[in-house]
């Protein structure tokens, strides 16, 4: 098999000079060697996909012994060479023994020439396959584990104490976990964390943002659909559900599920099954389930617009992550983290915070919280000059107030303003400052975590 490289141990110099004729031209490579014990050295300086192994190097030896003996010691380092045992005596009861060894098969000699190559390119394509295999399992373990990778839980203070003692508690469990906290707190953070912390860490860390998520597109999304369902529906594919099978699904802003979608939710929940749109059959999901929401689910029951049977399937415990204001004495740590990542992002010359710059952030009312500081942190970063900061961004108070009518400003820059101080008009109710806004409650969460509020 061409691009094959294949090993040969025998202890007979004809039967080494024969099959080297025989198998150069379908292999790239063809070793001979007429003693076994440059086996494993010379299997270690090359990569093989065949070894074509004699039964018998000791004369008058007939047992086959030596050939089980080295064909162990083959398949307990190198997993990926194929061996083909080779044996001048035709004894079912040692070709069995081979086999179940390990042995890919077993060849007799004399050999048939046709049979032989077909039978050692059928033990090559499996040794490729298998080497291509495990290179696909390991990239795959390695992407996994980039997407499961979250950023530091940075904290030192009493209130993320808590939380964190908490979460060490809680990860090693299946329990569902919600996680109540304002905009930019980090519940995606800690839905990572905990997860991390799981036995579940090696599967995949699965993110839904309900927020962003159509009632259209709700089902096909989440639970995926099968070719022909609806129109452009052109090949099987599978849902947030199933791609989180073994791992954890993290449903965002779960309070903004319709509440006639809920129920939907609440039957996969109970059942731990989906069945996908347009297909009939159930499938089974073990997954761990994390969901987060800035609102007030008790409220949203009281007011009839959520399931209070729903709460209690997604609310085995709950975790609630505190406000900046909160935690002060956080801000000295996430700032100096925020600032080393972007200077370093950026190629920007280091600097520490000052004691006055701390104190002065420590003062701000960051309404979007840690994701806010880190998005001021960053342009005060961008905007720094030799290794001195720009504290521009730090202007009017976490930057809540509308522009001085001289001020020239982007439209973004505009927009991220009004956004700010609509937040701080309306106390950081979303529903009501999307509609003071005209815009949609959905449009608003994702204008606010484009611009880090």
């Amino acid at each position: 098999m061409k691009g094959s490289k294949i090993l040969i141990a025998d202890d007979n110099r004809n039967v080494l000079n024969a099959l080297s004729l025989l198998l150069s031209p379908e292999f790239d490579t063809v070793t001979t060697l007429q003693h076994p014990n440059r086996l494993l050295e010379e299997l270690a300086s090359r990569e093989y996909d065949v070894v074509l192994l004699d039964m018998n190097f000791t004369a008058g030896q007939q047992t086959g012994n030596e050939g089980i003996y080295w064909l162990r010691e083959i398949r307990s380092r190198f997993r990926m060479v194929e061996v083909v045992m080779f044996t001048a005596y035709g004894d079912v009861n040692l070709a069995v023994k081979a086999l179940k060894e390990g042995a890919a098969d077993f060849v007799l000699k004399p050999w048939d020439n046709e049979k032989l190559l077909a039978t050692l390119n059928a033990a090559s394509r499996i040794s490729r396959s298998n080497r291509e295999l495990g290179t696909l399992k390991t990239k795959e373990k390695g992407a996994r584990q980039e997407l499961n990778r979250g950023g530091a839980v940075i904290y030192r203070s009493p209130a993320m104490e808590r939380v964190m003692q908490l979460v060490d508690k809680v990860a090693p469990t299946d329990a569902n976990i919600l996680i109540t906290g304002a905009n930019g707190t980090g519940k995606e953070l800690i839905a990572r964390e905990i997860h991390n912390k799981s036995r579940r860490s090696q599967n995949y860390f699965v993110l839904a943002d309900l927020s962003a998520l159509t009632e259209s597109l709700f089902e096909s999304e989440l639970f995926g659909y099968k070719k022909g369902a609806f129109t452009g529906a052109e090949e099987d594919r599978s849902g947030k559900f199933l791609l989180a099978h073994g791992g954890t699904l993290f449903l965002d802003e779960i309070g903004n599920i319709p509440l006639h979608l809920q129920s939907k939710l609440l039957t996969v929940l109970q059942t731990r099954s989906i069945t996908p749109v347009g297909s009939t059959q159930l499938i089974p999901l073990d997954i761990r389930l994390i969901a987060a929401t800035n609102q007030s689910i008790e409220s949203m029951i009281n007011s009839g617009k959520f399931r209070e049977d729903l709460l209690y399937r997604i609310n085995t415990i709950a975790i609630h992550l505190p406000s900046l204001n909160e935690r002060p004495e956080d801000i000295p740590l996430l700032a100096g983290h925020f600032i080393e990542h972007y200077c370093r992002k950026y190629a920007k010359p280091s600097f520490q915070p000052d004691q006055e710059l701390i104190e002065r952030m420590q003062r701000m009312a960051w309404p979007g919280n840690v994701r806010e500081l880190q998005h001021t942190i960053e342009k005060m970063v961008i905007l720094s000059e030799n290794g001195v900061p720009d504290l521009s961004v730090l202007s009017g108070e976490s930057m809540t107030s509308l522009p001085h009518p001289d001020e020239i400003l982007t439209l973004q820059e505009m927009e991220e303003r009004m956004i700010r101080a609509a937040l701080a008009r309306n106390g950081n109710n979303l529903s009501s400052t999307a509609s003071g806004l005209g815009i949609s409650r959905p449009t608003l969460y994702s204008k606010m975590k484009k611009y880090g509020i």
